[in-house]
C-alpha cells in the first residue's frame, strides 16, 4: 500500500467551489488523494473550523490549511471600518 498526500477541499457546492475542485483535481498527481467535503455536513463544518477555515472554497493538504486559503473571510474590524453598524446620519 502506497502512502498518499491527502488533499481536502471544503466546498459549499457553489460555482466558485466547483471551479476550485476542478482546478485542484487538474493539478493533482497520482500521489494525491483528493476528497471534496460538503460544508453543509455539521461534522465537516466542525473539522473545517478546527483547521481555521473562514470561507469556502478552502483546501487543506495533509491536515494543514493551505496559505492561499487562510486568513480570508469577514472579520468584525474590517466590516465595521466599511460602515457596518454605523448609522448613516
Amino acid at each position: 500500500m502506497t502512502e498518499k498526500r491527502k488533499v481536502e477541499i471544503f466546498s459549499a457546492s457553489c460555482p466558485a467551489c466547483e471551479e476550485t475542485v476542478a482546478r485542484v483535481r487538474g493539478l493533482a498527481c497520482p500521489s494525491c488523494e483528493v476528497v471534496t467535503l460538503d460544508m453543509k455536513d455539521t461534522s465537516v463544518a466542525q473539522q473545517a473550523k478546527g483547521l481555521g477555515v473562514r470561507s469556502v472554497p478552502a483546501v487543506a493538504i495533509d491536515g494543514k490549511l493551505t496559505d492561499c486559503c487562510s486568513g480570508r473571510g469577514p472579520d468584525d474590524a474590517t466590516l465595521q471600518a466599511a460602515g457596518l453598524g454605523q448609522p448613516l446620519s
